[in-house]
């Protein structure tokens, strides 16, 4: 299961799991985008290890590190209260 954790300014929305069977929480955004539809990728924390990224240029991945980086340890203690 998904929960919401925040939407940006340019629609953009952030979402995690709960704390996965190995200890990682997946951390989903996805963005609109009139020609493609939606931009995402995946971030698993604690490692910052990002797959499946369809969509986002370079620049954007390294915001949305930042963003991560920033709000991990809520990200983390909110996974754990499902």
């Amino acid at each position: 299961m998904m929960y919401p954790y925040i939407t940006l300014d340019d629609e953009t929305e952030i979402v995690h799991s709960e704390l996965l069977k190995d200890n990682t929480v997946k951390v989903y955004i996805e963005k609109p985008d009139e020609n493609d539809g939606f931009h995402c990728a995946s971030c698993y924390l604690p490692g910052y290890e990002w797959k499946d990224i369809s969509g986002f240029s370079e620049e954007e991945i390294k915001k949305y590190q930042t963003i991560i980086e920033n709000n991990a340890h809520l990200i983390i203690e909110l996974s754990q209260n499902g």
